[in-house]
């Protein structure tokens, strides 16, 4: 059967996770307005700095748990680096839907609602609650698309 749009685009995002160099966890996020592709982003470290799959996870030599203290990381998150993209680009992300294999984080939420994405598509859940009552506060609408059984 031929994919939704949501499907399609999710799965752009599980192809675009695949670039990672997370030790933890592979995110990959795609900004999508008008059905175009116009960004993408996955967690890795700052351009220039090692990465972790080389050098180790700083989160897990100290033992931090998911979902907290997300300073203590060498990534920036895959919705950053897509939202970062497309400003480097000159691209607005202003009114498009962000397709995330991951549930944003509560820095990202911020990120997201102030670079005018209206939409938030994720698979996994993250354990951050503040990122879904910052969507909600700002009336940006948000789903979970589950995996079609023949992916």
């Amino acid at each position: 059967m031929r994919p939704t749009l949501d499907e399609y685009f999710m799965n752009i995002a599980d192809i675009v996770a695949t670039r990672s160099t997370c030790l933890r966890r592979q995110i990959g996020a795609v900004i999508v307005r008008d059905k175009r592709i116009i960004s993408t982003g996955y967690n890795g470290a700052p351009r220039g700095a090692a990465h972790c799959l080389d050098i180790g996870c700083i989160r897990e030599q100290e033992n931090i748990e998911s979902g907290t203290m997300h300073e203590i990381c060498r990534a920036v998150h895959a919705e950053q680096n897509a939202v970062i993209q497309a400003a480097l680009h000159g691209v607005s992300t202003q009114g498009s839907t962000l397709y995330c294999t991951h549930q944003p984080c509560a820095i990202c939420a911020k990120i997201l609602i102030n670079a005018g994405i209206v939409r938030v598509i994720f698979r996994q859940p993250y354990p951050d609650n503040r990122a879904m009552k910052f969507f909600e506060e700002a009336g940006v609408e948000v789903e979970v698309v589950v995996r079609s059984k023949k992916n």
